[in-house]
């Protein structure tokens, strides 16, 4: 290709990247990321999305008369990967009859109450403007009453049965994870966001392509920003602060149909990070302990809080990367067991003792290859099926993904949209204990470190076959000879 191609290619390229970004910052302070934000009724992104959420309602509806909005009773945008808008409005019956297509903006409103047959719905709208994508996540509706009430009596009336609900999910939510809070306006805050989250793990419910089930966590009144902040690593997607390491020698056989280590002696309990980003620990340790069981015969379980004390190389509860604490280990000369060296969850100073070593490496692998054949050019994790036959030969590997749907999950196997999880922005590192599928599923077993009262039991099942989350770009064992 000429060069002066490249270049008009290359400026194409950017002038589309231009103009994304341009539409998201001006909309950057009416929505904050992840942030609800009051709308007026004449915003141009409310009125689109006003416009769609009529065409939806109509294409849905089996009545004579085409509806449109008369009244926006509350309107909040939420800028998460494209902008969410949650929107409570009157619809009324026009003039225009359905069996004559016609622009609802065009058509007038019925004088008469008994013809106009008011409702007052809710929308929930996803809409991605940059690529002239919308999608109506939510469409609740209910008859408002042949007299128009005053504007607070209808949001009471139309709202009270859901804050009801929500009051006593939150109380429950409450008692059950035994949270106190310092006042009534943090009590407040918290109830805002507890219900802004249960509309995210309803738009992940509505999309997810798998069996998962999505709802309250203990993680329900935190914001993406906090949850990323006190249980995520963002050191993860920082690809060039990681280590080169030696290729893992490629499986020998095919892999089976299924395979758990958890069945075969390989895999301790389930542990719990606390609120600190040291998943990437909790990642190797979990490796090192199948890797010793493996080679040993003896299943530890290792002290995590080794290496936020003493490995240097990483940032304790700031997060780190498994290429790092593998060196860091050598170095040490081991790790010491969870009895002799116990969790805190915050980092202190290192009080390792090289005479109470219970187990220690040799050296590290990655399981990558060179797609193109070239030097230089990005490693990846064996496809998939690779990848299964590897830990079935090897033992439980230490992966990392990106876990913006993980907050939210319940239970059954996850497959969130690429949208939701970006496999470029890898925040969490994780055990890979096995495989298999549900119902004709296929799905990765994934051992989590948020303790046993998340997911099922405190594990976390995903998608497989499709590098779903990034899975497959951080994927690494322990070397035990």
């Amino acid at each position: 290709m000429a060069a002066g191609q490249q270049r008009s290619r290359s400026r194409s390229s950017l002038s589309l990247i231009l103009a994304a970004v341009t539409l998201l910052t001006a909309a950057a302070a009416a929505a904050a990321p992840g942030a609800p934000s009051g709308l007026s009724d004449s915003d141009p992104g409310l009125l689109r999305a006003l416009r769609f959420a009529e065409g939806q309602y109509n294409l849905g509806s089996s009545g004579l008369y085409l509806k449109r909005v008369s009244r926006v009773i509350s309107a909040d945008r939420q800028l998460v990967k494209g902008f969410k808008y949650s929107i409570v409005a009157e619809l009324g019956n026009t003039l225009c009859k359905k069996a004559a297509p016609a622009d609802p903006a065009t058509c007038r409103f019925h004088a008469e109450a008994s013809r106009l047959k008011t409702e007052v719905c809710e929308f929930d709208i996803w809409d991605i403007p940059w690529q002239s994508k919308s999608t109506l996540l939510k469409q609740k509706c209910q008859p408002s009453g042949e007299h128009v009430p005053p504007l607070g009596w209808r949001c009471v009336k139309v709202l009270r049965s859901e804050s009801v609900e929500l009051l006593s999910m939150f109380k429950d939510f409450v008692t059950k994870y035994n949270r106190s809070y310092s006042s009534q306006e943090e009590a407040d805050r918290r109830f805002r966001i507890f219900r802004k989250n249960l509309q995210t793990a309803h738009t992940l419910q509505s999309l997810d392509q798998g069996s998962a089930e999505y709802g309250v966590t203990k993680f329900s009144d935190l914001t993406e920003e906090e949850f990323r902040s006190l249980y995520l690593n963002p050191l993860l997607s920082q690809r060039n602060l990681q280590r080169p390491m030696k290729p893992a020698a490629p499986p020998r056989n095919p892999a089976p149909q299924s395979w758990d280590w958890r069945d075969h002696g390989a895999v301790s309990p389930v542990k719990d990070q606390g609120m600190c980003g040291s998943c990437w620990a909790f990642s190797v340790t979990g490796n090192i302990e199948g890797q010793w069981f493996l080679k040993k015969g003896k299943l530890l379980s290792l002290s995590e809080q080794e290496l936020v004390d003493c490995d240097r190389l990483d940032e304790a509860c700031g997060g780190g990367l498994p290429s790092n604490a593998y060196e860091a280990i050598e170095k040490l000369g081991g790790l010491e067991t969870e009895t002799d060296y116990r969790y805190t969850g915050h980092k202190q100073s290192c009080g390792f003792s090289s005479g109470k070593v219970a187990a220690y490496i040799n050296s590290s692998v990655e399981l990558s290859k060179d797609e193109n054949g070239e030097a230089g050019v990005l490693h990846l994790c064996l496809v998939n099926a690779e990848i299964a036959a590897w830990l079935a030969e090897n033992g439980p590997v230490s992966v990392a993904l990106n876990a913006f749907a993980m907050q939210f999950y319940r239970k059954g196997v996850s497959r969130p949209l690429k949208i939701f999880c970006n496999p470029w922005m890898i925040d969490h590192a994780v055990l890979l204990v096995g495989y298999g599928e549900r119902n004709g599923v296929p799905f990765w077993a994934i051992k989590n470190s948020w303790g046993e009262d998340y997911g099922e039991e405190g594990y976390y099942y995903l998608y497989r076959g499709s590098r779903l989350c990034g899975i497959n770009k951080m994927c690494s064992s322990a070397v035990v000879n």
